[in-house]
């Protein structure tokens, strides 16, 4: 059984440190790094990518709406069109560090309120995908896992791009399969124990239970930890451990 473990990664900004990369990046297979309209900017994209690279983690680009102040989590209207320019402004330019570090561009995941858009919104979805398949077809797409990454799914697939399914053992699900607002008690899960825990049952039986105690399934490819959370680097190390016990074997989004 092999699945990705990836993290969310180049998220600081200036003299302000944001997650504990150096240290995280020893134990996850691919990278999500920040592009600079959420978080990041074009020193610390530099220096993750190199990192990435050191570390033979897989490279995506993480694009988010331009939201500084918000991290990204605050939902902007655009056009369409708008957010077509927008995604393929941030893929190119992590692309540009990639290329000077000799590696490549792996995949592309939504960040925040841009990520739940396209969960909800055909016109966001089909904005991202076209994004994704007009500057490189061979980028992969990365989706919600369960029924509410269908839209995702089923775009992308119809233009071309190659999918994955992405589940979060550090987040609270709704019985609808879709990730409980932040602000809702419980809705970031912080034990490392419990982290992988949720996280072998995602790998090993495709499903969660969900915040009513009902269980939803969730076939995964990929299983990201947020790493602007404080226990980014515990939970991953304990999920390496648990993954280890359990038989499942991490591997790099590019060789899905």
């Amino acid at each position: 059984m092999k699945i990705d473990l990836n993290c969310d990664m180049g998220e600081s900004f200036g003299p302000y440190k944001i997650g504990r990369d150096d240290e995280v990046i020893k134990y996850i297979t691919s990278a999500n790094i920040a592009c600079g309209w959420h978080a990041g900017d074009s020193a610390i994209m530099d220096k993750t990518v190199r990192m990435a690279m050191l570390n033979n983690v897989s490279v995506g680009a993480h694009p988010g709406y331009p939201d500084l102040h918000g991290f990204g989590r605050k939902r902007i209207d655009y056009p369409p069109e708008d957010i077509r320019t927008l995604v393929m402004y941030q893929i190119g330019a992590l692309q540009a560090f990639c290329t000077a570090h000799g590696t490549r561009l792996r995949h592309v995941k939504p960040h925040g309120a841009l990520y739940l858009a396209a969960v909800e919104r055909e016109p966001v979805a089909r904005s991202i995908a076209e994004a994704i398949a007009s500057v490189d077809p061979e980028l992969i797409y990365v989706a919600l896992a369960g029924k509410k990454g269908e839209l995702m799914r089923s775009i992308g697939t119809e233009l071309g791009l190659k999918v994955i399914y992405e589940a979060f053992p550090d987040r609270a699900y709704t019985p609808e399969g879709t990730l409980a607002p932040r602000r809702e008690p419980g809705a970031v899960i912080k034990d490392p124990e419990e982290i992988a825990r949720r996280a072998v049952m995602m790998a090993k039986e495709g499903r969660i239970t969900a915040t009513d105690g009902t269980e939803i399934d969730l076939t995964a490819q990929t299983l990201c930890v947020h790493g602007d959370s404080d226990a980014a680097l515990e939970s991953v190390k304990r999920i390496r451990e648990v993954f280890d016990d359990e038989g499942i074997e991490v591997s790099p989004i590019k060789y899905m």
